[in-house]
């Protein structure tokens, strides 16, 4: 690890972001002998460190523990020279190459610029809920749902997103109720008929979470559900509660300089991760808002360092 004081001058590559899309291209660069400069970020790996079990990755058959995961892919990045920074960039000048980038006091100059902050998924904003993040509270169903079978679930959204990942985890559920705040859903219409046909699903209108029941060892007991027109509170049993009402990617400080969608999206071009900016690249869930996976993030950090490294040999 390189403290952000030791850092000076003028670098090849700098990427922002320490999840799979950023340790994957820091990973490339590296062993490209681009010696990159990875910018950690306050939550240092991104979600995955809040993930406990992934089954769902590539060369583990017996799972492996999220933080686990993503320390071994620091690891590896910096076994081929990427130096990674306990440090979050600021603010960054994209108008002219070199591209400046400013993390707390210290200013670096960067000949390409990686994106890979990710984006991080909307909570209800509970105490109890971010307490049992990851033990029985999940924001990804395709990650999680395969760890309960045959349990209660509890979804919270009305939008499309919810729908998908209710109908999702009747694979599993034993049933499953889908609170929405509202009396009428805002998913398609198409996704409202698959749901209303689902036997396993219930809907809870008119309905928030107040609080999640459990601890860390035993996992998710229930939630304090309230009737936003009734006042009426009650305790509703479940084993799992997942969030489901929209993610916010991190491009906050890139507003007005790289293209992105109405919600914050990055925009990349010709299926790979140049933006309109040449010479910056965006990758992982910064610019992606349909799969979200570890294994996608990765593979777009592959494409973004390759397209680093090409960008670079064209305008030596």
């Amino acid at each position: 690890m390189v403290k952000s004081s030791e850092l000076k001058g003028r670098y090849k590559v700098v990427i922002m972001g320490s999840g799979p899309a950023g340790l994957t291209a820091g990973l490339y660069t590296a062993r490209a002998n681009l010696e990159p400069i990875v910018f950690e970020g306050i939550e240092a790996g991104g979600q995955l460190t809040l993930t406990t079990d992934v089954e769902n990755y590539p060369g583990f058959p017996d799972g492996v523990q999220g933080p686990e995961l993503i320390d071994n892919m620091r690891k590896q990045a910096e076994k081929f020279g990427a130096k990674c920074v306990l440090a979050q960039v600021n603010s960054v000048d994209l108008t002219q190459r070199p591209f400046k980038v400013v993390a707390g006091e210290v200013v670096i100059e960067a000949d390409t610029f990686i994106i890979a902050s990710g984006a991080s998924a909307k909570l209800l904003g509970l105490e109890s809920e971010k307490h049992l993040l990851g033990h029985g509270v999940s924001t990804c169903a395709t990650c999680d749902g395969f760890f309960f079978k045959d349990r209660e679930l509890v979804v919270v959204g009305g939008g499309d997103t919810a729908i998908e990942e209710g109908i999702f985890l009747t694979k599993f559920a034993s049933g499953l109720s889908i609170i929405h705040r509202r009396d009428k859903l805002r998913a398609s219409k198409v996704l409202q008929e698959r749901a209303f046909k689902n036997p396993k699903i219930k809907f809870l209108w008119d309905t928030v979470v107040r609080e999640v029941i459990g601890d860390a060892e035993k996992g998710v007991t229930g939630v304090k559900i309230e009737n936003v027109k009734t006042g009426e509170t009650t305790i509703k049993v479940c084993q799992g509660l997942f969030i489901a009402i929209g993610h916010n990617p991190n491009t906050e400080i890139l507003k007005g300089q790289v293209e992105m969608n109405d919600n914050g999206y990055i925009i990349t071009r010709d299926g790979a991760t140049r933006t309109n900016i040449p010479g910056v690249f965006a990758a992982g869930d910064v610019q992606d808002h349909i799969y979200r996976q570890a294994i996608t993030a990765a593979g777009s950090g592959c494409m973004a360092g390759m397209d680093a490294e090409r960008f670079l040999e064209e305008h030596s």
